[in-house]
Formats: C-alpha cells, structure tokens, sequence
C-alpha cells in the first residue's frame, strides 16, 4: 500500500492534474497564447483565400465576379475579421457592454454562414439545371434567407444593446444554433442530392470521380462543422461553462473555432483548389 506525504490527502495529490484545465484558462499567458494562435491560423487562411481569388482572376479575368470568385472573397473577409477580432482579444472580450463582444463575435459566424451557403445554392442550381427545373428563384431564396436572419440578429443585437436581458441572449444563442442547423440541411439536402445524381451518371470518367470525391467531401466537412456549432452553441446557451464569449476559456475557444471554422475553410479551400478552364464552360457563369 502507498503511503501519503505526511499533511496531505488524496485530493492534494489528485489536484495539479486536475486542475490543470482551470490554470491553462486562468493563466494571461496562455490566453494570449492560444488567441494569438487562432489569429494567426486565420491570416493564414486569409490569405490562402485571398491567392486563389487573385489566381483565379488571372486565369479567368474576362469574366465578371462568379460564383468561385465570390466565395473566395467571402473567405478572405470572413477569416481576416476573425483574425482581426482574435489579435485584439483582450479589448473584445472586455467591452463594457457585452452585446458589443456578442455581435463582435456573432458577425463573423454570419459571414461564414453566407459564405458556405453559397455553394449549397450554387450545387442546387447545378442540380436543378440538370433536372430540368426553374433555377430563377434560388438567388432570391438565397438573399432572402439571409437577409431574414442578419435582421433578427440585428434586433437581438439593438434589444441586448437596449435592455441587457439574459432571456434575450438565450434567444440569441438559441437562434444561431437554428441558423447552423439550416446550413446543415441544405449541405445534406443538395450536397446530398448532387453527389447521388453524380454516382447514377452512366458516363464514368476521371472528371466524374473528382467531381463525385469532390462534393462528397465538401458535404460530409460542412455539415459536420455546422452541427457541432449547433451542439456547442446550445450547450453555452444552458451552461456558463460553455461559454465562448469570455477572455478565461481560451482553451474551449480554441477547439470550437478549430473544428468549425478554421479546419472546415482550409480543407473545403484545398479540395477547391483547381482553377477554372481557360475557356467559358457551361457550368461556369458570372453572378448577374
């Protein structure tokens, strides 16, 4: 049997390494450690964006902003305010008024929402165009969607800013956890539907498997980062634990925004990664 240390117990010795999550989080070097870290590792993304638009523009520059164009632009912004917003962290998650670091750190959620649903609608156009249906009202749909959800947020934002009501809050948290959840379906919905009309095409060929490889990948990434944001975000609406919006949980933070930011937008860019043909293909149209 082992003996003890004289004057101490079994939690006193259990107590360094169960505690060791309590003093990362607790610790000022470790916060602007990991936050730094996250902004780096979304320059870096940033910038990734930002060479596969320029590349593209090069190999492409006859045409106006496209579909590709556009989510690379979307990726640059959305990653470089995250960026932004992680290397100054210290004043974000101290502000006065809290709905400044909630809509500080909400907006950007937005943007990559946009950002990704973006290529839902450009896979349901694909899909609809091949089985002959009417392609007229997803950009609408899409707009519309959008539009409807950076309103709410903006109320909730104005509300909070009003009246700082933590059942207010709850809503708001709750709210984003919907918004994940309709990215989700529409990446199973279309992402789904394209890739099984794409596996059924009689023509098998190189082009057909990267295609197939291609939104199978790109589904099965998005959806899973949009539902683990769902998962966390309700889990914080319901427990302070989980909260993300605060300076001592840098480690939480990390993992969050890792799983479902910051990996997603570098493999999602990587499988994207080949640039359009030279010359105008079907598939390939400028946004009007």
């Amino acid at each position: 049997m082992t003996r003890l240390p004289l004057g101490s117990s079994p939690i006193d010795i259990a107590g360094p390494a169960t505690n060791w999550w309590d003093h990362v989080n607790e610790s000022v070097q470790w916060q602007d450690g990991i936050f730094y870290s996250l902004c780096a590792s979304y320059a870096l993304v940033s910038a990734v964006a930002l060479i596969q638009l320029i590349r593209i523009d090069l190999r492409v520059p006859e045409y106006g902003w496209t579909t590709q164009k556009v989510f690379h632009l979307m990726n640059f912004v959305v990653n470089g305010v995250r960026a932004i917003v992680f290397g100054f962290h210290k004043q974000v998650f101290l502000f006065h008024y809290k709905v400044l670091t909630l809509a500080i750190l909400d907006l950007p959620g937005l943007l990559f929402f946009s950002t990704f649903t973006l290529l839902v609608l450009f896979w349901a156009e694909i899909y609809h165009q091949a089985r002959s249906l009417p392609t007229d009202k997803l950009r609408i749909s899409y707009i519309a969607i959008n539009g409807a959800i950076y309103f709410i947020q903006a109320c909730i934002w104005v509300y909070l800013w009003v009246n700082d009501d933590s059942t207010v809050e709850f809503i708001g948290k709750i709210f984003m956890a919907v918004v994940s959840v309709i990215a989700a379906l529409g990446f199973l919905l279309y992402g789904g539907r394209l890739f099984l009309m794409l596996r059924r095409f009689p023509i098998e060929s190189k082009g057909r498997r990267k295609k197939l490889h291609e939104v199978g990948s790109v589904t099965a990434i998005c959806f899973t980062c949009f539902l683990i944001r769902c998962f966390v975000v309700v889990l914080s609406a319901f427990d302070s634990d989980a909260s993300l919006e605060v300076l001592d949980h840098p480690v939480l933070n990390l993992i969050y925004y890792l799983l479902v930011e910051i990996l997603p937008s570098a493999l999602v860019l990587y499988i994207l990664r080949k640039l359009p043909p030279k010359r105008v293909s079907a598939q390939y149209h400028p946004i009007s």
